[in-house]
């Protein structure tokens, strides 16, 4: 289960998030823009897409330059006391194939890194899609009440537990 604290400043919803992520919660922000700040508040690692790059990139110069000699060496053509396997024009093959794989090993990295297709309903305020920032706090059904009092002592204007948007209680 979750609860969902709606914040009007990206300030407010970042302490939050920091506060409670160093309570030990799992949490989870939803902005209209990046926030400078979030993934350092939120704890989160450095992203592996660049390792989705390297090794798409390594595959694509290998299976290139793998192509190149082979069909070199398997319909040989000599001519006028050239190597069979020139370097410069094998080396852009690699070069070519480099880029190619990169880029679509860098896609399917995104897709995996950022768990789409998704395949299970996700908790989605429209307002964090506006005006509105939001702290996502994951917790089990019996820790509803307390997520929702820290989300109200963060300062939240609003807390959306069980798809249902309560106001602040009157003198938080």
């Amino acid at each position: 289960m979750s609860v969902l604290g709606l914040f009007a400043r990206p300030e407010t919803a970042l302490a939050a998030a920091k506060a409670l992520t160093d309570a030990g919660h799992a949490v989870s922000l939803m902005s209209p823009y990046p926030i400078e700040g979030a993934a350092e508040a939120l704890r989160l690692p450095r992203s592996p897409i660049r390792r989705y790059t390297l090794f798409g990139g390594l595959l694509g110069f290998s299976c290139g330059f793998g192509l190149a000699v082979f069909s070199a060496t398997r319909h040989l053509l000599p001519t006028g006391g050239r190597p069979i396997i020139p370097l410069p024009p094998f080396l852009l093959i690699g070069y070519e194939l480099t880029i190619l794989f990169g880029v679509l090993a860098t896609l399917l990295g995104f897709l995996i890194c950022a768990r789409l297709p998704a395949w299970r309903e996700r908790p989605y305020a429209s307002e964090t899609a506006v005006d509105k920032y939001g702290v996502l706090l994951e917790c089990g059904a019996d820790g509803e009440a307390e997520a929702e009092t820290r989300l109200r002592a963060a300062g939240a204007e609003a807390i959306r537990r069980g798809g249902e948007l309560m106001p602040p209680e009157e003198g938080t």
